[in-house]
């Protein structure tokens, strides 16, 4: 059971799973290739492997404090690609949480907008339009009543948008009618 849910969260949050995995490997391929490369060489201030990993921490983070810095080009090579790693994976992140949250956005709103139009039967057999429960000759004749003689001045497809919009706004306010 606990293995269900765990790996049902994993499944749900693989993007930040993936990223954590490939910043602990940038960190620490990244900090041990730095420690090979720099501590030997004359002039360099990372020379232990703790000093290598943290250099990989604030690189990959952007921070960059200043305090340890590749001296030679294969360290800055390598300070390079931590760098543009970093930055790759914390706009990805960006991105898929933006993408998440514009899509729980439209879902809510397309479920509040949604309006169902179909054909159905009536008394002769003929299929007629429906729209959320109401058939056409019944929405035409509110209509007229609404609009008068701009009822035919209108196309179709504004027809069905002011009904729709015209229950949204009652549905939102709380006010919807059974009747009309």
């Amino acid at each position: 059971m606990i293995t269900h849910r765990l790996y049902a969260t994993l499944h749900a949050n693989m993007v930040f799973v993936v990223s954590s995995i490939l910043v602990i490997s940038i960190i620490i391929f990244g900090g041990i290739g730095m420690y090979l490369v720099e501590h030997e060489h004359p002039g360099a201030n990372i020379i232990k492997l703790g000093d290598a990993f943290w250099w990989a921490v604030e690189t990959i983070t952007t921070v960059g404090y200043g305090d340890y810095t590749p001296v030679t080009t294969v360290g800055r090579l390598i300070a390079v690609l931590v760098m543009f790693s970093g930055i790759g994976i914390v706009v990805s992140v960006l991105g898929f949480i933006a993408q998440r949250r514009l899509q729980r956005i439209e879902s809510r709103f397309k479920s509040k907008t949604e309006v169902q139009s179909r054909l159905v039967p009536d008394e002769e057999g003929q299929k007629i339009i429906t729209l959320g429960g109401k058939t056409l000759a019944a929405l035409e004749n509110y209509y007229k009543k609404e609009l008068g003689t701009n009822m035919y001045k209108i196309s179709f497809a504004e027809f069905v948008s002011a009904h729709a919009l015209r229950d949204l706004e009652r549905t939102a306010s709380g006010t919807a009618d059974a009747g009309a």
